[in-house]
């Protein structure tokens, strides 16, 4: 009688162990499709970011051999893109890496843009004042320098400021839902009988952010990395990116929760897992995922 007490504790507690293991089993795949889908994505964020860093490069070469004006200050600038880009091959690809370097693009090209038209200025004031006395140019220097560190220090500034003003959003939520002919929407499930995709967040108070009309971006991705959406291409200063959604909201320093309705093919609604990227313009603001069955 022992015997077979035994014995039948002994198969329940290995169907037991049976059971978690294949448990453990399908969370470890469903995570490592997960992590492997972004991967890809953020990959092909950090092509593109090469891309335009090799594109600077190029430009400052070109400018460095047509101009004698400003030649060293030209080569340091190629020097910190060179280092910068060097950083981003040497670094795998993430969502804060990301976010980083596409914020310090858009800085290195505004510099660019600084930079050569302090090298046009002073090019036509080196031809006109070719004959001038020494004292001129020396003086001409010290304004150079000047205008570097007074440039340098609002950069600094503005960057402090620019944290501290950012949006930020909380509560990210992607869902389908059916849309009723009253114009309700209902939330569903179910890839058959979606209409849309809705992204619900939102945007939290803060004093230092501007009042104003925003405009929020959403990028919904389906379990093979297709855009779901209208595929809205947007040009800005880091360069083109594409959105599946947009949505204009007036932003009084208050909470607001926003919600952005993406329209679907049924070509790309797919069972699985799906992710969500919210965009302030180029800024990426929070990411997250839903399923569909």
């Amino acid at each position: 009688m022992t015997e077979n007490k035994s014995n039948t504790a002994l198969k329940v507690l290995t169907g037991v162990l049976a059971v978690a293991l294949i448990a453990l089993s399908i969370y470890t795949i469903k995570f490592y499709n997960e992590e492997k889908e972004n991967k890809e994505i953020l990959q092909k964020e950090k092509t593109v970011i090469e891309d335009e860093l090799n594109e600077l490069i190029i430009k400052y070469d070109e400018a460095i051999d047509e101009n004698e004006v400003m030649d060293q200050d030209l080569v340091n600038a190629r020097d910190r893109i060179t280092r910068l880009l060097d950083s981003v091959k040497d670094n795998e690809a993430n969502l804060v890496m990301i976010s980083r370097y596409r914020r310090e693009i858009g800085n290195l090209k505004a510099e660019k843009d600084r930079l050569f038209r302090v090298v046009d200025s002073l090019s036509a004031q080196n031809q006109q004042l070719s004959t001038s006395l020494d004292s001129t140019s020396v003086a001409l220097q010290e304004r150079t320098r000047f205008s570097d560190s007074l440039r340098n220090t609002n950069q600094s500034l503005s960057t402090k400021v620019d944290k501290a003003s950012r949006l930020k959003i909380t509560g990210l939520k992607g869902e389908g839902v059916i849309v009723r002919n009253s114009g309700k929407l209902v939330e569903n499930d179910r890839t058959g009988r979606i209409d849309q995709i809705r992204t619900c967040f939102t945007l939290t108070a803060n004093d230092l952010a501007d009042t104003g009309e925003k405009t929020m971006y959403v990028q919904v991705y389906n379990p093979e990395n297709e855009l779901v959406g209208d595929q809205i291409v947007v040009q800005h200063e880091g360069g083109a990116m594409v959105y599946s959604a947009s949505s204009k909201v007036f932003y009084e320093k208050d909470e607001l929760d926003v919600c952005i309705l993406s329209n679907t093919d049924e070509d790309k609604l797919l069972e699985g897992t799906y992710k969500v990227y919210v965009y302030n313009d180029a800024v990426l603001l929070a990411n997250g995922s839903f399923s569909l069955r």
